[in-house]
């Protein structure tokens, strides 16, 4: 009687999602899929062997990719980022220069609208400053919307977007060091060194002293 074994890899669908094709172009539904490899009797899998990786896999033209595809925005999350970073970037200038000047409340807040979210007002920046107060990592939620934000932009994007925090923070006068280092620490978490935050903080206070 003729045997017939041998080895197939087969795949299993473990996830689903919504990711940037770059092949179609555009946001489209993704399989999350794994493999594993098989040893066959009669064209049959029988025993389970070795895993052999994971891919992700577009479905409308079926091209495949490695799991880091997935760390790359889509459309709606590029949206997203702006006024999500916006907004957390001027709760941490507020709350390092204590959060009461009308001024840099008025700029925050006209920051935030310009940003995308048009219906942004006092109540909803109240809200924002009383939920990073009681947060056990306040520095959590930064870095998360930055980090988001700076996979999307180039290098004179971040440095504009640094400067919009510093002139926030100049809004009531000169920077306190609280606010110098709230700066930074958004620097740093647009992928900035240290020697571009300090030129663009450096710049940006002379350009609202002159």
């Amino acid at each position: 009687m003729l045997i017939i074994c041998g080895l197939r890899v087969l795949y299993r669908t473990v996830g689903q999602g919504t990711f940037h094709c770059q092949r179609c172009g555009g946001d489209r539904p993704y399989r999350h899929r794994s493999g594993r490899r098989w040893f066959t009797l009669f064209f049959i899998p029988v025993i389970p062997l070795a895993h052999t990786g994971e891919h992700v896999q577009c479905e409308p033209c079926g091209t495949r990719y490695r799991m880091q595809v997935l760390r790359i925005p889509t459309t709606a999350q590029m949206q997203a980022a702006i006024p999500a970073a916006m907004r957390a970037a001027s709760v941490t200038m507020l709350r390092a220069g204590g959060g009461t000047s009308a001024a840099a409340r008025r700029r925050a807040i006209d920051g935030i609208k310009g940003a995308g979210l048009a219906d942004y007002d006092e109540a909803a920046l109240d809200a924002d400053l009383s939920a990073a107060a009681v947060l056990d990592a306040p520095g959590q939620d930064l870095a998360g919307a930055l980090n988001r934000l700076a996979i999307q932009l180039e290098v004179p994007a971040r440095e504009w977007f640094l400067a919009e925090a510093v002139r926030l923070g100049l809004a009531d006068g000169a920077l306190s060091d609280e606010e110098r280092l709230a700066a930074r620490e958004i620097a740093a978490q647009l992928g900035m060194t240290q020697a571009q935050a300090r030129g663009v903080i450096s710049m940006t206070e002379e350009g609202a002293s002159a």
